[in-house]
C-alpha cells in the first residue's frame, strides 16, 4: 500500500478515534481518560515493533535518540493528548478537531522564529484564513448571531473555550522537531514513537499514583470505559499508520491527507453523543472548512 494509502487511513482512523473518545470523555476525569488512552496505545504500539521491528536496536541506541523521543512523546502524549481530551470535554469532539487541524499554523509560526524562515505571501494568506476559521468558532460570535440555543450548561463559551484544544496544536507543532532528532540516532519510526508513548504512559501513571494516593478518583461506567479501549486502540493503530506514511511518502502529503479527520468528526460524533450535546452547526462546517483550507495552503506551499 502506498504512503498516500496509509495517511488517508490514519486520516480516517484519527478521526473514528476523535467520535468516540468524545462519548468516552463524558463519563470520566481527563487524566484518566489520558492515562488509558495512552497505555492502550503503548501496548498496541509495542506489539507492532514486536512484529516487525528488530527491537533489539533499541539497546544500541545513542542516549540522544532516547531523550529526543521521550520529549517529542511529552510533548506530543502527555501534554498535547491532556489538552486535546480538555477540549473535547469542554466544547466537544468537532470544535476540538478544527481547533487540532491549525497545528500547521504554529508549525509556520516556530520555523519563522528559530529557522528564520520569513513567512512569503502565500503562508501569510493561509494563515489569515486559518485564524479566520478559527474566529468562526469562537461561542460568543454564535451567542450574537442566536446560535446559541440548547447549549449544554457546562459547555464554555468565547475564546477561553478554545485555549486547550489551540494548546494541543502548539504541543503537536513542537514535537516534529525532537522525532527529527531522535531519528537521526534510531532510524525507525515506529521504535521511536514507542518510546515517546511508553515514556509518556509510565509519567502518567506516576502521577496518577500520587494523586489517588490523595483522594479517590470518580467511579467510570462501562460505556465510558469501553468507548475509551476501543478508542485507544484506534488512536494507536492510527499513529503508526501515520508514521508509515511518513516512511513512504513527502510529508506535506501525509499532513494533507490526514486532515480527512475534520470531517470524519463533524459527521460522527453529533451521531456518537447526540446532537443537544455535540452541535455541529453551520458554522463549525464554515470554519472547518477555513482551517482546512488554510492548512493545505501553509502544507503544500512549504
Amino acid at each position: 500500500m502506498s504512503g498516500a494509502l496509509w495517511a488517508l487511513a490514519a486520516g480516517l482512523g484519527f478521526g473514528l478515534f476523535q467520535a468516540l473518545n468524545r462519548r468516552a470523555v463524558q463519563g470520566m476525569g481527563i487524566m484518566v481518560a489520558t492515562f488509558l488512552q495512552l497505555l492502550v496505545s503503548a501496548l498496541v504500539l509495542a506489539t507492532a515493533s514486536a512484529l516487525t521491528e528488530d527491537v533489539g536496536r533499541l539497546a544500541n541506541a545513542p542516549a540522544s535518540a532516547w531523550i529526543a523521543f521521550a520529549i517529542a512523546g511529552l510533548l506530543h502524549f502527555f501534554i498535547g493528548w491532556t489538552f486535546m481530551n480538555a477540549s473535547q470535554k469542554r466544547i466537544g469532539a468537532a470544535r476540538t478537531s478544527l481547533l487540532i487541524a491549525t497545528t500547521p499554523l504554529f508549525g509556520a509560526l516556530v520555523a519563522a522564529l528559530t529557522l528564520q524562515e520569513i513567512p512569503n505571501l502565500v503562508t501569510v494568506a493561509g494563515i489569515l484564513v486559518i485564524v479566520g476559521g478559527v474566529y468562526m468558532v469562537n461561542e460568543l460570535k454564535a451567542r450574537a448571531r442566536g446560535e446559541s440555543l440548547a447549549r449544554p450548561a457546562d459547555e464554555a463559551t468565547g475564546f477561553r473555550s478554545l485555549q486547550f484544544g489551540l494548546a494541543a496544536a502548539f504541543c503537536w507543532s513542537l514535537s516534529p522537531i525532537f522525532i527529527r532528532r531522535g531519528l537521526q540516532g534510531l532510524d525507525s519510526p515506529l521504535l521511536g514513537v514507542t518510546v515517546g508513548v511508553g515514556v509518556s504512559a509510565l509519567a502518567y501513571a506516576l502521577i496518577l499514583i500520587f494523586l489517588r494516593l490523595r483522594s479517590p478518583f470518580e467511579p467510570i461506567s462501562f460505556d465510558s470505559m469501553a468507548f475509551k479501549l476501543v478508542a485507544g486502540v484506534l488512536v494507536g493503530l492510527s499513529t503508526w499508520m501515520r508514521w508509515i506514511a511518513l516512511d513512504l511518502a513527502p510529508v506535506a502529503l501525509v499532513l494533507a491527507l490526514t486532515l480527512v479527520s475534520v470531517p470524519i468528526v463533524n459527521l460522527l460524533s453529533p451521531v456518537l453523543v447526540g446532537r443537544t450535546v455535540e452541535r455541529v452547526t453551520r458554522q463549525v462546517w464554515v470554519g472547518s472548512s477555513l482551517v482546512v483550507g488554510g492548512s493545505l495552503v501553509l502544507i503544500l506551499s512549504r
